[in-house]
């Protein structure tokens, strides 16, 4: 890059007597950063307090346009860590949000995540062929509950490799994806997603205290590096009467 590109890439700044706001403005310097090189990636672009003194905004501003960025792609926020630059690939199209609706739930009950079993598979596993390998696979199996009550399951399957020193992390209190993503070998470039209504089966069944067979919602997560190769592979299963599936299409910037 050229120095006065570089000069002019530092001094830009947003324009408060344009009616656009602030956070857009933000969202779009933010970006020619990343496009231009000038953040490169895996690099950890400068701390809020260094933003906002840089470009005279709130913390408030300053985390809107990264958290827009974050969506899009371009930047990775990990705790207690830092904001990395995770992509400079322009994306075009609509992002597709999901979540889980938990309608028995109130706003003041907590659901908490319980460890069921964990350690190293190396006999044959189901996930094997999802995962492609003959290594051993690390196992979780982890439970949601509310008010004692187990109202899912969860099937975490990892590569080893993909993973060092998995049996020493806490699984209860972050999402795979996040553990991914700062403790693995390999970044996340894509999750390939399958929605079914399938029978509930074995220990999910026991664990969920549904009859051995009975229909309930199952999730399949494939994680995949940005080289196309699994890294992870989760089987979420719940029960059908108590969750809602919503997904939501937003138009990216």
């Amino acid at each position: 890059m050229m120095q006065n590109e570089t000069t002019w890439l530092h001094n830009k700044t947003v324009d408060r007597f344009n009616q656009e706001k602030l956070y857009l403005q933000l969202t779009r310097i933010f970006l020619d950063q990343i496009l231009s090189g000038h953040w490169e990636i895996d690099s950890q672009i400068p701390t809020e307090a260094e933003l906002c003194q840089q470009y005279g905004v709130s913390k408030i501003t300053v985390r809107q346009a990264i958290k827009n960025l974050a969506g899009d792609g371009y930047l990775l926020k990990i705790q207690g860590k830092g904001t990395f630059v995770k992509s400079s690939d322009q994306t075009h199209g609509f992002a597709m949000k999901t979540r889980f609706t938990d309608n028995m739930f109130g706003k003041e009950v907590q659901v908490k995540r319980e460890v069921v079993t964990r350690g190293v598979q190396s006999a044959e596993s189901p996930a094997r062929g999802y995962l492609k390998t003959q290594e051993d696979i690390y196992c979780i199996v982890s439970q949601r509950v509310v008010e004692g009550q187990p109202i899912s399951m969860e099937e975490s399957y990892i590569p080893v490799s993909m993973l060092p020193g998995a049996s020493d992390l806490d699984f209860t209190e972050r999402s795979l994806l996040a553990t991914l993503q700062e403790r693995g070998t390999k970044k996340i470039g894509k999750i390939i997603q399958t929605v079914e209504i399938a029978a509930v089966h074995g220990q999910n069944a026991r664990h969920l205290g549904v009859t051995e067979g009975v229909p309930g919602l199952v999730i399949h997560r494939l994680f995949l590096g940005s080289d196309e190769t699994p890294v992870a592979y989760t089987k979420f299963s719940g029960r059908s009467d108590r969750y809602q599936f919503q997904t939501e299409f937003e138009r990216i910037r």
